[in-house]
């Protein structure tokens, strides 16, 4: 918990200190720190890893073939979700082979490479964020989620987010082919950028359905299975445009990332109960960031009336 709320904190704190900092830098120094920096609420990133090595070392399609094909692997005998396969798009895959193919089936070398390639589109992001808005460059290099979900524990959704938010920056470069070829190259990863594909450079109405379908998205994976907390990470491609409305539901976020009590707490998800936990502890932080929103436009509109009021009274006395 007191990891979280330091995040938090450092992360108001340097978006006050937005016109004193540069982004990039910032972005550089967390990436750097982080470069080596062990998954551990998750072992996605380990699948990964595996599922391009069974094209680079062992010549098979992942599509077809499982960790548990392997036996004689070493890999297999600290990985998860040895029972499927590939579960991604192609597009993933293929970026992922590069690394892979240049570890030569050394784990270290995979580690470290994939770390790399994660890495340094963040950073890339951030890059093209900064061109356009500093400020919401520092709030995406920065928020929490993005450092624990993204890079820490390494999800493949921030490689989509910021290959989407390198095609948007080129939009507002009027480069529109090579905007898209990203813009799809990104839905290619895990398929949750897809709202985007369609997105201008301005607030337009298909920015607007991109919202809406992205929010609709999340609700239906709340409705029929368990809602994740790096899903969420999707929702930091519309930094572009709605970085105000991203900054109010900082409790929210951070009840995303104080979820893996259980996990932290008790070992691993073993039981349904602690999954339930872990969903009450999502809906009561959000329940938390709704009353906050409605009670801070309460009290805008409120103090609103009262300056009209003082400025009404103070005209009419003159």
């Amino acid at each position: 918990a007191s990891i979280v709320l330091l995040l938090f904190l450092a992360h108001f704190y340097l978006i006050s200190r937005k016109n004193t900092i540069r982004p990039l830098h910032v972005a550089l120094l967390i990436g750097g720190t982080l470069l080596m920096s062990y998954p551990f609420l998750s072992h996605d990133f380990f699948n990964y890893l595996f599922d391009a090595k069974i094209v680079t070392f062992y010549g098979k399609n992942p599509y077809l073939f499982r960790a548990l094909d392997f036996p004689s692997d070493q890999w297999v005998r600290f990985m998860h979700w040895t029972h499927r396969t590939y579960p991604y798009g192609p597009a993933f895959l293929l970026l992922t082979l590069i690394p892979s193919f240049f570890s030569f089936g050394k784990l270290i070398l995979a580690y470290l490479f994939f770390k790399l390639l994660f890495i340094g589109l963040y950073i890339s992001a951030v890059w093209a964020l900064e061109k356009e808005n500093r400020v919401s460059a520092v709030f995406f290099a920065t928020h929490p989620l993005i450092i624990v979900e993204g890079l820490i524990n390494s999800h493949n959704d921030i490689v989509g987010v910021s290959i989407a938010l390198i095609g948007i920056y080129l939009l507002y470069r009027k480069r529109t082919i090579l905007s898209r070829i990203l813009l799809i190259l990104s839905l290619g990863i895990k398929y949750f950028t897809f709202p985007y594909i369609f997105v201008t450079h301005r607030k337009s109405v298909f920015v607007w359905v991109a919202l809406i379908l992205q929010i609709g998205l999340l609700v239906y994976l709340r409705m029929y299975q368990v809602l994740q907390p790096w899903y969420f990470l999707n929702l930091f491609v519309l930094v572009v445009w709605f970085r105000e409305s991203l900054s109010k539901w900082f409790i929210f976020f951070s009840g995303l990332l104080f979820s893996y009590y259980p996990y932290i707490r008790l070992g691993d998800w073993g039981s349904a109960e602690r999954v339930i936990m872990k969903e009450n502890i999502i809906t009561i932080f959000f329940i938390a960031n709704v009353i906050y929103v409605l009670l801070e436009k309460i009290l805008r509109n409120f103090l609103k009336r009262g300056a009209l009021s003082v400025v009404a009274h103070t005209e009419k006395q003159t």
